[in-house]
């Protein structure tokens, strides 16, 4: 008896808008083939903040708790990155300290973002309580450093035009020296409980492969480009603030899977521990913020300025009209184009993996929907 091919009919379905694996108020309208993934087609547009066209009536210090609200889970990166740029636009110095305090804080926030993302894909491939709860608990511990700063542990609000808003307090030194003593044992034991678990490798080996070329031509950028072997990182490559006076190495991959993306931020954490490190040996004294007027007018013109956040290439687009606020004011958000590969990434895998391939790429909805 000769064997016959079965023949589905291809049905959408939409995961999301309030799926927990969508991070955020995400849809995917996935086309399927019983349960093989024929097409994916991203849907955006479900958080209505309006941030761009709501800082352009707002003084420059004004829109700084906005940027909180784009990538929530790194705003301190958020920050630095507008602040960076209306000092640029502006010519406005920054005092050593201040540029030392910035890289700390940086560091550490790349650090908690990357355990959240490593944590959350754990989760999405079927495991909870251990590896994610292990992650969270160090989260905390960086929250707590944070809470000492500025007395916040989401919104941080912390960078100023020409600095910081605080001087750490005296219990902020050894604490933090005692977090980056600890936290590489502390990812030894992530990698013992994850990098060798054969359920682990068999999902993410292989799985949702990005090209050197894909990722080059859709201007991905961060853990997700370097994973797939492009060396590339702005804290290096177009270096910012006092970057170039550290010693740190660039995890890079070679496959571009998801176990590949997750290796990187894994090893990435390893990095920032060694850059938090020198930079607490390094620390001058001084002051820790410019002296400025109270409102900042910069010349007319226009300027980009962008930094090497957790998820990749964060760019603020600012126009000055000589006025306290800025005539235009537009993000170049990380997650939003390392998203446009989506569907590239998922075509042909069946519908666990695709939650598993989304989840590797790490998206926070709050900056593509900004």
């Amino acid at each position: 008896m000769e064997a016959t091919e079965t023949r589905t009919e291809p049905f959408v379905i939409n995961l999301g808008p309030h799926h927990p694996s969508t991070h955020g108020v995400f849809r995917m309208r996935v086309t399927f083939d019983g349960e093989v993934v024929v097409d994916v087609e991203p849907m955006f547009g479900y958080l209505h903040r309006g941030i761009e066209k709501l800082a352009e009536g707002r003084t420059y210090t004004q829109i700084i708790p906005l940027t909180d609200r784009l990538d929530y889970l790194a705003s301190m990166t958020n920050n630095w990155g507008y602040v960076m740029a209306v000092e640029k636009l502006a010519g406005v110095p920054v005092p050593e300290r201040a540029e030392y305090l910035r890289v700390i804080v940086g560091e550490m926030m790349r650090i908690s973002s990357h355990l959240l993302a490593t944590g959350f894909l754990i989760n999405e491939l079927g495991a909870f309580f251990t590896p994610l709860m292990y992650m969270y608990r160090e989260r905390e511990k960086i929250l707590d450093l944070f809470d000492m700063l500025c007395g916040q542990r989401l919104t941080y609000n912390y960078m100023r035009v020409g600095g910081v808003s605080h001087d750490p307090p005296p219990e902020f030194w050894p604490a933090v020296k005692r977090f980056v003593r600890e936290m590489p044992g502390y990812i030894d034991e992530y990698e013992g409980l994850v990098t060798t678990n054969e359920i682990v490798l068999a999902r993410t080996k292989d799985v949702g492969v990005l090209s050197k070329e894909l990722a080059i031509n859709a201007s991905a950028s961060g853990p997700f480009l370097r994973a797939t072997g492009v060396d590339w990182d702005l804290r290096r490559d177009d270096t910012y603030s006092i970057y170039d006076r550290f010693k740190f190495d660039i995890p890079v991959g070679t496959n571009g899977d998801v176990f590949d993306r997750y290796m990187c931020r894994i090893q990435e954490m390893r990095q920032c521990c060694r850059i938090i490190e020198q930079a607490l040996q390094q620390i001058p004294r001084g002051e820790f913020r410019a002296r400025l007027p109270h409102l900042v007018r910069p010349p007319a013109g226009e300027v980009y300025g962008h930094i090497e956040a957790p998820r990749g290439e964060l760019g603020f687009y600012l126009v000055s009209d000589n006025s306290i606020a800025p005539y235009r004011f537009h993000v170049r958000p990380s997650t939003m184009i390392n998203l446009t590969t989506l569907r590239d990434l998922t075509i042909g895998w069946k519908l666990a993996d695709l939650i598993v391939i989304f989840g590797s790429i790490d998206v926070v909805l709050g900056e593509i929907d900004r």
